[in-house]
């Protein structure tokens, strides 16, 4: 294949440096966080694709697929690989796909819908953004590197969906572009409810190419961190301020003690042995906030205004995901999973996790809005990895007692969680890539067609 790679692909990009052979920089760009999970770290280790191709424009996406279809060479597709669950890395080889030079912002209209190629950075579209009147509605804790295409074909939500929910909510992703892997690959455009066919499949259905996403008003906003006498009060705190509508908020995070002992940069605002909560706040409520938190006993460690992404410290830099990145930086031990709780009986959730695994795991929550308006609380609880046999124990407890788990720790869109119940991916796959080159094996329900198999 490599052969063949190199023979034919340099006649279908106009620059032949955007054509990537050399291994050590292909390895790099066929690798994401997936060594978040032990499991996936054994299972992918060593994965990684032929080539790496660097498309500009839709043309060369189409060109490209065209040649791969032909000659039944997979294609996975890369934002900036910051996902964790293995999405991008190819698992038989062929093209890496990396979108990232995509990177147009074509327009911020008038009444706030970014459109923009798959590539921009989340970070270069939340400033312009902002200069413009508007902000993102929720963004990842990677906001800084990641990609706005492959925040959409593998995340989920983030900062910000305490207000406006995830990517799936309230028609935030208006409308995309998708090309398709057939012998002719077409360009398709879907809106609305049709989007669902497309978010979080992880490139298996389609390259996205182009894409309507709502923004929302900008806010002038404060950070503050509180720290607490116990889970309990901090969860209590927390939990009362993520549902009362007269906050303006963008996050609210609570850590049970020692995770913020892992957040070395600023452990000069986690005090020792106290659970801790971080908050993004309107700027002109921050002073009554302030008193919110002394009524209560708390104590306010650091408050200050935010300044963009340039802010130091950004607490957001702490918060979902990079939660994770900091305590496995502290101890290699450490792993995560992916949980909703039930607002109505999440003590009792807590208390019956605490007397089966104990310190096995430490909680991290994340206040979210879901599709229905409702506050849940979220999760990325910490858990202390000792063997595969146990991290499924403690997923088939936790949905036994009624917290859901995406599980982070497969490499499939079924299993991680987040495929539709109404099949609409398996089947716009089955539509746009019947040979089932897109991200091969990443979609385990899916068959090829006969007639397309040689």
């Amino acid at each position: 294949m490599s052969d063949l790679l190199k023979q034919s692909i340099p006649g279908i990009i106009a620059d032949a440096q955007r054509f990537i052979t050399e291994p050590a920089i292909v390895e790099r760009l066929s690798r994401d966080f997936y060594w978040y999970s032990p499991v996936l770290r054994r299972q992918l280790e060593g994965k990684h694709a032929d080539a790496v191709i660097q498309p500009v424009n839709v043309d060369e996406v189409r060109e490209v697929l065209r040649f791969c279809f032909a000659h039944d060479v997979p294609v996975t597709a890369r934002g900036a690989g910051t996902g964790n669950y293995g999405q991008a890395i190819p698992l038989h080889g062929g093209i890496v796909l990396d979108l990232s030079r995509m990177d147009t912002i074509h327009e911020i209209t008038a009444d706030g819908v970014a459109v923009c190629g798959p590539g921009v950075r989340l970070g270069v579209l939340e400033t312009a953004a902002r200069t413009s009147g508007w902000e993102l509605r929720c963004y990842p804790s990677t906001i800084a590197k990641a990609t706005l295409g492959g925040f959409l074909g593998g995340g989920s939500g983030g900062i910000g969906s305490i207000t406006h929910g995830g990517l799936r909510d309230f028609g935030t992703v208006r409308a995309l572009e998708v090309v398709t892997m057939e012998a002719e690959p077409k360009v398709h455009r879907h809106e609305g409810e049709a989007v669902h066919e497309i978010l979080h499949a992880w490139g298996t259905n389609g390259i996205i190419t182009r894409i309507w996403l709502a923004l929302t008003p900008a806010v002038e906003w404060s950070q503050c961190a509180v720290a607490f006498d116990g889970f309990d009060k901090a969860y209590d705190f927390s939990e009362r301020i993520a549902n009362d509508p007269r906050w303006t908020k963008r996050l609210v995070t609570t850590f049970e003690w020692p995770i913020p002992s892992a957040f070395y940069p600023i452990r000069n605002i986690c005090t020792e042995a106290k659970d801790l909560a971080f908050f993004l706040i309107a700027r002109d409520q921050l002073q009554d906030f302030e008193q919110e938190v002394r009524n209560v006993s708390a104590t306010v460690t650091y408050s200050g205004d935010y300044a963009g992404l340039r802010t130091s410290p950004l607490l957001s830099d702490y918060t979902w995901n990079h939660t994770t990145l900091w305590a496995i930086k502290q101890d290699e031990a450490f792993t995560y999973l992916q949980c909703g709780f039930n607002p109505d009986s999440v003590r009792e959730q807590f208390r019956l996790l605490k007397e089966k695994f104990g310190e096995e795991i430490l909680f991290h929550m994340e206040f979210m809005k879901n599709g229905a308006g409702r506050i849940v609380p979220g999760a990325i609880p910490l858990v202390r990895f000792t063997t595969e046999e146990r991290l499924l124990e403690m997923i088939r407890y936790c949905r036994e007692i009624g917290v859901f788990v995406a599980n982070p720790h497969v490499n499939n869109v079924e299993d991680g969680g987040r495929f539709r119940e109404d099949n609409v991916q398996l089947a716009a796959k089955r539509r746009y890539d019947p040979k089932g080159l897109l991200n091969p094996g990443k979609m385990l329900s899916f068959q090829p067609a006969e007639e397309t198999v040689r």
